[in-house]
């Protein structure tokens, strides 16, 4: 199918969007010294490229009440251990540990065992309620009582550090999100040329702004090659609603295959350069429907696959979801709107039932985008 048919299937039904954005809705600003090194004749600006993580990575310590007993005969541990994990496994919760000292420096035992989770019911059982024997021996085990433990595994290392207050657990870190949070994840290099992009991105805005269309830029670049694919800005009009800054480099993208579907060429700002392909790519057959697209049948991306969109202004929902069905790789952009999608009201780029997903980052040349259009 061209990729035009493919965008305009795609806006056609995005209705469907109303029902999965029914949902709950990261910063900071350095310049490291490398990066002054690295482009002496540049102005220094501060800005940082911080994720948007997904909800789960993003939202709060979610806590549930627990049974917990002290272990008055420390050579009884491995023994109740055992017995204990037996009779009340908790699959649900792997990160938790079944064993913590005492939080109370004066009191007689050391250690605390978890026993298992607290129902709906008020009160505290006792042992002889919670451990049926002759499973599990209760000697040495003292009187049970409540605590709050974290529901989920954490998935980042400030939800590990709050999660530990409350109850140990084990944390499987994953080390690129933790730099990414940290603002460690890219190099001088590579400041310096998501720099540039943003540059021209602002710079095609105000363009935009000059002929009285809203001041909203966007380039997207093939990272292997640091090609800029296509540069645009927002083309809506009464007459063309549609025509955001996001949709407008993904449709100069699929002209730039020989696809795409707006003539845009009244917007001079707005252009493309035709896609390189790798070498060693071969035409492939079409994929069946509902297969995973990541290639055309010419053997050129799957329109923006692997690609990195640079845009001024948070993009709304309708430019999320284009970015979605286009397989973007990474977005970058500036400055936030109180209609985002990839950050501020919604996160559609981390959505687990959506078939493809992308990374976000936010922050980049925030100062300057936010000047460009008043409603960020």
């Amino acid at each position: 199918m061209p990729t035009g048919c493919r965008l305009t299937r795609f806006l056609c039904n995005l209705g469907e969007v109303g029902a999965l954005i029914r949902m709950d809705p990261l910063g900071g600003m350095e310049q490291c010294e490398d990066e002054k090194a690295a482009s002496p004749n540049r102005e220094p600006v501060l800005w940082q490229a911080l994720p948007v993580l997904s909800e789960q990575q993003s939202k709060d310590v979610e806590l549930v009440l627990a049974y917990a007993a002290p272990i008055l005969d420390k050579r009884q541990t491995s023994r109740l251990l055992k017995e204990v994990s037996a009779v009340h496994p908790l699959p649900a919760q792997p990160h938790l540990k079944r064993v913590r000292p005492s939080r109370d420096a004066s009191s007689p035992h050391v250690l605390e065992m978890l026993l298992c989770l607290a129902g709906p019911a008020a009160g505290t059982p006792s042992l002889s309620e919670l451990l049926p024997q002759p499973a599990v021996d209760p000697h040495g085990l003292g009187e049970p009582f409540v605590v709050p433990v974290p529901a989920w595994p954490p998935l980042t290392r400030g939800q590990f550090e709050e999660a530990q207050t409350h109850w140990p657990i084990s944390f499987h870190e994953d080390k690129h999100v933790t730099r990414a949070l940290a603002g460690r994840l890219f190099s001088a290099q590579d400041r310096a040329k998501m720099q540039d992009h943003m540059e021209r991105a602002v710079q095609v805005a105000q363009q935009a702004a000059a002929r009285g269309l809203r001041a909203v830029g966007a380039v997207m670049v093939d990272p292997a090659s640091d090609q800029i694919l296509a540069t645009g800005h927002d083309c809506s009009s009464t007459a063309s609603p549609l025509l955001h800054a996001t949709m407008v480099c993904i449709d100069l993208v699929a002209q730039g295959q020989g696809q795409g579907t707006y003539d845009l060429r009244s917007h001079t700002a707005c252009s493309f350069a035709p896609a390189i392909a790798p070498q060693g790519f071969q035409a492939i057959s079409v994929h069946k429907l509902g297969e995973d697209m990541d290639m055309d049948e010419d053997g050129l991306p799957y329109v923006c696959t692997g690609y990195d969109l640079y845009i001024t202004r948070e993009p709304c929902a309708m430019c999320a979801m284009a970015l979605v069905h286009s397989r973007v790789q990474r977005v970058f952009y500036g400055a936030p709107s109180p209609d985002g999608a990839l950050g501020t009201r919604f996160r559609i780029h981390a959505r687990p039932d959506l078939n493809h997903r992308f990374q976000v980052f936010h922050g980049v040349l925030e100062a300057q985008c936010l000047q460009l259009d008043p409603d960020t």
